[in-house]
């Protein structure tokens, strides 16, 4: 069985909160160049040639690409055959997301209690799924998630009668109801099936796609080809302000679900949908 050192995991952990933070995805800064020569708007075309240059002071300067960095969130695969020694797996993570947010200068954003809203001053707890897989490799991704974009997600408890007429209007709805609240231009994620509780799982990891990379599903491949071109109808445009770029991409993740059910789940992720992955 392969060991692994909790101190380990609290150094890789504290370098991915601030890599997520500094360097924007090469996928998602490729994407924003190619979206200038499509930009039907000259203003959209000047303000994401001002992204582009923020996300390069950013990671030239080493400093963070929006002054939102987040509530950490972070995806653990753990091979069966590996063995945390000398700490415990989630404190090691905390103190890693404690370590990062304090030696990046990142901001501090998260609150004991929703209710009381005292800061925790180390933005710990973050919020961790853990998934076991088989071998013994050990997977983390962090995804500093900003208020933002987060505040404009949703959850919708669909009747299967609705379909995917029913799956469309939603996902829509979603995004022009959050207009420039969400930073656009965005990428969407969308969760399909499971519960009303892993609807919008699916959605967050739907995220972690790079983009253009299609769901393998035929059908769905072809319906987050027609949710973007929807969603880049609205005329929102990059930061609210019009144009034809309202979303870089859209992936759908789907589950099996109960027979009455038809939960979708729509995370939304931002122009800076800020993600690092390292694998031991």
């Amino acid at each position: 069985m392969k060991e692994i050192e909790a101190k380990k995991i609290t150094e890789i952990v504290k370098l991915l909160c601030i890599e997520a933070n500094y360097d924007l995805p090469k996928d998602i800064f490729d994407a924003l160049k190619e979206r200038i020569k499509e930009e039907k708007s000259p203003l959209g075309r000047e303000i994401l040639k001002n992204i582009i240059k923020n996300a390069e002071i950013a990671k030239g300067k080493r400093v963070p690409i929006c002054q939102d960095t987040g509530i950490a969130v972070v995806f653990v695969e753990i091979g069966q055959d590996i063995r945390i020694v000398n700490g415990n797996l989630k404190e090691a993570i905390n103190e890693g997301v404690r370590l990062g947010y304090e030696e990046g200068y990142l901001r501090k954003s998260v609150i004991k209690s929703p209710i009381v809203r005292q800061n925790t001053k180390d933005n710990t707890p973050a919020i961790i799924h853990y998934n076991i897989c088989e071998g013994d490799k050990l997977s983390i991704t962090v995804m500093p998630k900003g208020a933002g974009s987060e505040n404009m997600s949703a959850l919708k408890m669909l009747k299967p009668s609705d379909g995917i007429e029913g799956i469309k209007n939603f996902v829509i709805e979603t995004v022009q109801n959050a207009g420039p609240n969400a930073c656009p231009p965005l990428i969407v994620g969308v969760g399909i099936g499971g519960d009303f509780e892993f609807a919008p799982y699916l959605a967050k990891i739907a995220l972690l796609r790079s983009v253009g990379e299609r769901n393998t599903d035929e059908m769905l491949a072809q319906l987050e080809e027609e949710l973007l071109q929807e969603i880049n109808m609205l005329g929102i445009g990059p930061q609210g302000l019009g144009g034809s770029t309202t979303a870089i991409d859209v992936h759908i993740e789907t589950y099996p679900t109960h027979i009455a059910s038809l939960p979708v789940a729509v995370n939304l992720g931002c122009h800076v949908t800020r993600h690092a992955t390292f694998v031991l």
